[in-house]
């Protein structure tokens, strides 16, 4: 090859959180509230981990559409709101002409594709114990965001609906 890219993630900047006693898990462990353990505290972006999901999975997304979210849970909640970080993990990535999205989380134990690589119209879906739990998708913008809708309601019923429908 005459050119190699590998990217290997980032690893969050945490070394102020930890020597101020706060809770760190490849990232700054926060609440539903994005509050960390110190009371008053909070930790937003993606040096925040948190739960989400039926399951509480504890995530980290690094995104800055996603710390722009973050940001304005915490700051409401700093204003005296108790609301929930609801909104659902996500990237997408251009490469070249080819748009990749992904909404969701895992892990998951089951992957089913529809479409075409080859043509660059696909859509795979990501099950856990037989639910839904992540959507990837090349080309596919508009059905990806309303799988995001659905799954911040935990809709599982209209999930279904809308796959059995982008499976025909």
């Amino acid at each position: 090859a005459d050119l190699v890219v590998l990217g290997v993630g980032v690893r969050p900047r945490v070394d102020l959180a930890e020597a101020a006693g706060l809770a760190i898990d490849n990232g700054i462990v926060v609440d539903d509230r994005l509050r960390t353990r110190a009371p008053g505290v909070y930790a937003v972006g993606d040096v925040a981990r948190f739960p989400w999901g039926p399951d509480g999975t504890s995530v980290r997304v690094e995104h800055f559409v996603h710390a722009e979210r973050m940001g304005y849970v915490a700051a409401r909640n700093l204003l005296g709101h108790d609301e929930p970080f609801r909104f659902a993990p996500f990237f997408w990535s251009q490469h070249y002409d080819v748009p990749i999205a992904y909404v969701g989380t895992g892990p998951w134990d089951e992957v089913e594709v529809v479409g075409d690589p080859a043509k660059r119209d696909v859509l795979a879906l990501f099950r856990s114990r037989g639910r839904a739990v992540a959507l990837a998708s090349i080309y596919h913008d508009q059905e990806s965001l309303r799988f995001e809708a659905l799954l911040e309601r935990d809709d599982t019923a209209s999930i279904e609906q809308l796959w059995q429908q982008l499976r025909r």
